[in-house]
């Protein structure tokens, strides 16, 4: 999980026409003040959000190596976000954002006590570029994409229930024999872009609020087995694409 920045979010408000006496007793008119372009400062906070990815592809060699497959693609990521305005182009503001969930599936075959652990994580993060909409007083549409880097890793551990103990270990790695308990690690990298729609509320003028929807989208990818060694011949459709539910809480300075 990535931490992120804390911000100002700050908009002009149109003076409204008032008068104030003169001398001679009169009233003269003072003309309102012009309101900003558009907004100004920046914002930062907590992220958390549902991947809905797709895992036939995933499942499909968990049941073939005898492991037990997900019930779904659903993971819950967490992250932080921060973004600021920038002048040269009305309401269009740059950031970062970074997220990370994992889960966790399992299988002990009775008969022959051998366990079969799968564990999946998912991260990613990168540049936001998103532009504001402002609807009402208090609300904004934010839509947007994020460009960047990250991917998916896989642990997969087998044993068969015994004690663990290190000449055991050390034996596993100098011996020729079968080995019956272990744990391999595949790592896929992938560039990563999201485009988004936010909905964001300024609950007070120091905290705001914001939900949305995106799709995680993976592109490019290259897989590593066990932080060393290049992994060939990886099917076509495994990674962590799927549609997201965004979520989030900012603090700050929000003038509505």
């Amino acid at each position: 999980m990535t931490n992120r920045i804390l911000a100002v979010v700050t908009s002009m408000l149109c003076a409204a026409t008032f008068a104030f006496p003169q001398g001679d007793g009169g009233y003269e008119p003072i003309p309102p003040a012009k309101a900003s372009a558009g907004k100004l400062g920046g914002g930062g906070g907590y992220t958390p959000g549902w991947l809905f990815m797709d895992v036939d592809a995933l499942n499909q060699e968990i049941v073939a190596a005898g492991g037990a497959p997900f019930d779904d693609g659903r993971i819950f990521l967490q992250g932080g976000q921060g973004y600021a305005y920038i002048l040269l182009v009305e309401n269009l503001r740059v950031g970062g954002m970074g997220m990370s969930g994992s889960r966790s599936t399992s299988r002990l075959e009775v008969s022959t006590n051998v366990r079969r652990d799968v564990d999946l994580n998912v991260g990613y993060g990168g540049v936001t570029v998103e532009y504001t909409l402002a609807v009402v007083p208090r609300l904004d549409v934010t839509i947007g994409t994020l460009l960047g880097g990250g991917g998916m890793s896989l642990t997969l551990r087998r044993d068969e229930g015994s004690a663990m103990t290190w000449d055991d270990t050390w034996g596993d790695i100098g011996g020729t024999g079968a080995v019956t308990e272990f744990t391999r690690k595949m790592d896929g990298s992938f560039f990563i872009y999201q485009p988004s729609v936010t909905v964001e509320v300024a609950l007070l003028r120091w905290l705001g609020i914001r939900a949305g929807v995106g799709y995680l989208g993976m592109a490019g990818g290259s897989w590593e087995l066990d932080g060393h060694y290049d992994l060939l011949g990886v099917p076509d459709g495994i990674d962590a694409s799927g549609w997201m539910i965004n979520a989030g809480i900012y603090v700050g300075t929000f003038i509505y």
